[in-house]
Parts: C-alpha cells; structure tokens; sequence
C-alpha cells in the first residue's frame, strides 16, 4: 500500500503540473480543468470499486492551507510605498461595495426564496458575495502589472471583510446586533494582533540564521492562523501584513534596534522564501480542486433549481461590479475588469461551515459549485479582451497611479549594478 500510495501521489502531482502549464499556455483558468478532472474521476473510480471516503474531510483542510498560502503570495507581490494608498482605498471601496450589495441581495432572496431567519441568510449570502483571491490572484497572470495588483488587493481585501463577518455573525448570539457588535470588536481585535503577530514572524525571519527558518515561519502562520479562526477573528489580515512586511522590511529597519538585523543576503533570501511559498501553493491548489471535482456529487449539477439559483448569483455579482467600475475607473477598465470576480475556495470553505450549522437545500451543493466554474469561466472573457480587444495602454493606469518614485528607480538601479544581487521587485 505504501508504494502505491506514493506513485499515485507522484503522478497525480505531474498531471497536475502538465494542466497547469497547458492552461498557462491556452489562457483557461486551471480550476476549471482542475474540478473537471475531480468529477469525471469519481465515477471512473466508482466503476472500479475505489472510493475516496476522506475526501470529504481533506477538502476544508487544505483549502484553508490553500487560502493562507495564496494571500501571502499575493502579499508579497505587493510593493508597499505611499503612492499605493490611491490604489488601497480604490480597492476597499470596490471590495466592500460589491460585497455589501450582493449580501443584501442574496440575504433578500434567502428569506423570500427558502424561508431562513435573517442571521440564517446573511450567513449563506456571505459565502458567496466573496470574490476568491485563490482563484483571482493566480488567473490574472494576462493582466498589465497595475492592473494585476488592483485584482491582488481587492480580492484579498474582500476575503478578509467576507472572513471577518462571516465569523463574526458565526460567533454572535443569533442576532443583528450581537453580530455588529461582534463585529466592531472583532475587526479592531483582528488588526492589532494581526499587526503584531506579523512583526514577530518577521522578525523571527531576519533573526534566525542557519539553513532551517522557512518552516518554523509558516508552521508560526499556520498555528497563529488557527487560532484567529478559533477566537472567530480575521486572521487573514496577518498573512496580509506579514507578505506586505517581507516585502518592505524598511517599514520596521528604519527604527534603531532592528536597523541591523537585515543583512545584505535578505533580497536573495526573500527570493527563496517566495519560491517556497509559490511551489506550495501549487500543490494545495491542485490538491483541493481536484478533491473538489470529486466531493461533489454530478447529480446535484443536473438540478433545475441549482441552475437557476447560480444564474441569479451570477446577475447580481456581475450586473453590480459592471456598475461599480464604469463609476470608479471608466468604461476602458470595467471592460476586463468586470469579469475578473471568480467565486472558489473561501466560497466552499465559508459554505461548508454554513451548512454544518443548519440544514440547506441539496441543490444549493450544485448551485455553489456551478458558480464556481461560470465565474471561473467568465475570465475568459477578459483574457478575450486584453488581447484582442482592450489597448495594452488602456489597462496600467487602472486605477491611475503616479510613476515610480526617485527610491524605487535609485533601489532597482543598485540592484542591477550590485554583482550577485536580485531585486525581487523585478518579478511583478
């Protein structure tokens, strides 16, 4: 059983890879071939008397693994400067408008559609008023670099209010109010210890020096991770800060007691760190997606009403962004912009704990998972107008940002003057 179980994993990490760079290269969302794969391959293996029972159990662990290990990528992709706040607040604003008004909406149509209680429904339209960054940040590789990084934040930004409240009305006493309170104290809670939970990790980084300090550092994320989502706070704002801090180690070096502590081998350190970090989530991407495909039961696609419920989530997500982003950033940018809003892993994750707390309907297992491949899919569309369609000139300046400042060009000419030095910035 032991060498079995070892090719099987070594040719299923293989196919995966070889998916990965034929969509690269086709311009499909890999999650699409990806839950394909999962759900032909459950009846093939059902044809040969072989059923994956723990796949049911595996599918919210590594999701989550997943979701930290995606954020922190996107973090730290992210140059963190004072010309970004413009970009910041453009992407906060996008994020939580969207977010509030889909929650509205499908809240409405829980009550009037299925009969749940008002906490009921805001709980079920939360899972899927999210735009997921585990699907967002790795299929916008087509875009212009500024228009890359608006995708990056505001979809972290919008897991992050999708967490924080969520968990929030999870944790309260059933009612509106107790979830607004849970919420105020939660959020205030989540940014103070997830700013300094970041600030040990990285400064647990610059300290510890040998060949072993990448595991200890994610194994501490993981664990401070764990227990923000058992306080029912939003730990992903720790990831956030914990990429956006690596990325900038001068937000904390430029104070005396730790100006030392960067030694002139951090770039190429860092550099290592991130490729540890991309090589991971591959693998936890692949894992989930497939295991995803097979969880899910085909029957529940073929359903009428599964089918209607996706097409009103679709309507609502995409006729509001549509609107949002002519308002924000013009006709030119809400073009490819709009399409880019893919449901994904924090949807099931937050969908599954809502279906472990009260009993739903079995359609809406295929209305989850049909909005997940339709959003998936619309990115296309995008990808469409970049190339063919959208001027190349048209996409960087959305939303418009200032060029670089005289830092940034003396730190990457230094870079490439200094012999056996990288500059990671090179990478965005």
């Amino acid at each position: 059983m032991t060498y079995p179980t070892i090719l099987s994993a070594s040719v299923f990490l293989l196919i995966v890879f070889a998916v990965e760079r034929l969509c690269r290269r086709s311009g499909v969302p890999s999650v699409i071939v990806l839950v394909a794969s999962g759900l032909l391959a459950r009846p093939m293996l059902d044809s040969f008397g072989v059923t994956l029972g723990w796949a049911g159990t595996l599918v919210p662990i590594i999701g989550t693994i997943g979701l930290v290990l995606i954020v922190l990528e996107g973090a730290l992709d992210i140059e963190l400067r004072r010309q970004r706040l413009r970009l910041i607040a453009a992407t906060f604003l996008l994020a939580t408008a969207g977010f509030v008004i889909a929650t509205i909406s499908f809240a409405l149509a829980g009550r009037w559609l299925l009969g749940l209680g008002t906490v009921q429904s805001i709980l079920l339209a939360t899972s899927v008023a999210v735009i997921s960054s585990a699907v967002a940040i790795p299929s916008s590789t087509f875009l212009p670099p500024k228009a890359r990084e608006f995708i990056t934040y505001e979809s972290s930004m919008s897991d992050i209010i999708g967490v924080l409240v969520f968990f929030s009305l999870l944790g309260s006493d059933g009612t509106v109010g107790g979830a607004l309170l849970a919420l105020l104290g939660g959020g205030m809670l989540s940014l103070l210890l997830s700013l300094l939970c970041a600030l040990v990790l990285m400064l647990l980084l610059l300290r510890v020096s040998g060949p072993i300090r990448f595991v200890p550092l994610l194994a501490g994320l993981f664990a401070l991770y764990a227990t923000g989502e058992l306080l029912h706070l939003s730990p992903l704002i720790m990831v956030l800060f914990l990429g956006l801090l690596l990325n900038k180690p001068s937000l904390v070096t430029r104070f005396r007691p730790v100006r030392a502590w960067v030694s002139r081998e951090y770039e190429s350190t860092l550099s290592e760190f991130r490729t540890l970090v991309v090589e991971l989530t591959f693998v936890v991407r692949g894992f989930f997606f497939v295991l995803l495909g097979y969880w899910t039961d085909l029957s529940d696609l073929t359903s009428s009403s599964a089918w209607l419920g996706a097409g009103l989530v679709l309507t609502v997500v995409y006729g509001s962004r549509f609107v949002m982003l002519r308002l924000m950033l013009g006709p030119a940018a809400a073009g490819p912009l709009m399409w880019i809003a893919p449901r994904g892993l924090i949807t099931v994750l937050l969908f599954l704990h809502v279906r472990d707390t009260f009993s739903l309907p079995s359609y809406l297992n295929g209305s989850i998972m049909l909005v997940v491949l339709a959003s998936s899919a619309f990115i296309l569309i995008a990808s469409y107008q970049v190339n063919r369609q959208v001027p190349q000139a048209a996409l960087p300046d959305v939303p418009p940002l200032p060029p670089p400042d005289d830092e940034a060009l003396a730190s990457t000419r230094e870079a490439v003057d200094e012999p056996g030095r990288v500059d990671v910035r090179e990478r965005a």
